[in-house]
């Protein structure tokens, strides 16, 4: 099997919940403390092996390719003025890795948008990495899911187990065995009652998936809201050619939704060694105003 070097960034949703910062900020650029949810993304693709970066985007993020621009006159001016910690904040992205922009015209799913990539992976397995789901662990996430990949010759998705309250937001997994926090799919369920489910695993914005998932997703018809749904077609590539979890080691926060947004930055802030971490606690703790 050849080594997983590219990975997708679905960004093209229109981030409502975040309202009014997302009329001009995309959703994907709201920092953790001082760096955004996409750099985080792509500093853990990158630290995987990954080195061509595909986002599937909209017009109205082009504050995402900014970012990752090198900005040689900035760079030159800060070491001039012998700022070097400054220059280092500007390495957002190392010289040898590749972007691609693909606008995706209308968000109509998560299937849709990885769909949009098929014509620059051809037949190569690949990763798919949502930034609303920021990750803290000992493990880069995505690098366990290719040796994962590596190790059962099929696609993997990372899986955490959720409340029951919240499976109906998720695809949710039946794996009737586990080994070492690894077991193979036999059953994905788009967004189950709880009463429904399969398991109380989730699958998070992890996946390594074999190029085959382009076939099945463009026969994937819309759901009822008119989206095409990414689970849907990995019910299919259950079947056809196999799926493993792989249970997610460390913390996941979902920041797609406020309150996970909230607890992401506040995890990292109290971890932040240039912060001064007891006035923070006192704060939370409500000691002071």
């Amino acid at each position: 099997m050849k080594p997983v070097t590219k990975a997708v960034f679905p960004v093209g949703g229109m981030g409502t919940r975040f309202l009014p910062a997302t009329k001009s900020i995309p959703k994907e650029m709201l920092p953790i403390v001082d760096k955004p949810l996409i750099q985080h993304a792509v500093e853990e693709a990158v630290a995987a092996g990954i080195d061509t970066l595909i986002f599937i985007t909209s017009a109205s993020k082009h504050a995402i390719s900014d970012h990752f621009d090198p900005r040689p006159m900035l760079r030159q001016k800060f070491q001039h003025q012998g700022k070097a910690s400054l220059v280092e904040k500007l390495d957002t992205l190392p010289e040898q890795v590749t972007r691609i922009f693909i606008p995706q015209g209308e968000p109509l799913g998560l299937g849709h948008a990885v769909l949009q990539a098929r014509p620059i992976i051809e037949d190569e397995f690949f990763a798919v990495i949502l930034a609303d789901d920021y990750i803290r662990s000992p493990v880069n996430t995505t690098a366990a899911l290719i040796d994962t990949v590596h190790s059962g010759g099929c696609s993997a998705v990372s899986v955490e187990e959720v409340p029951e309250q919240w499976l109906s937001r998720y695809g949710v997994v039946g794996v009737p065995q586990w080994h070492h926090g690894t077991g193979k799919v036999t059953q994905i369920v788009e967004k189950p009652a709880a009463t429904e489910a399969p398991s109380r695993f989730g699958v998070i914005g992890r996946y390594v998936l074999d190029a085959a998932v382009f076939s099945l997703l463009a026969e994937t018809p819309p759901d009822q809201g008119g989206e095409i749904q990414l689970t849907d077609a990995l019910k299919k590539l259950v079947t056809d050619n196999g799926l493993i979890a792989r249970q997610l080691e460390g913390q996941r926060y979902d920041c797609g939704h406020k309150q996970g947004y909230v607890q992401a930055t506040v995890a990292t802030a109290l971890a932040d060694g240039t912060l001064q971490r007891d006035d923070l606690m006192a704060l939370l703790e409500g000691n002071r105003p």
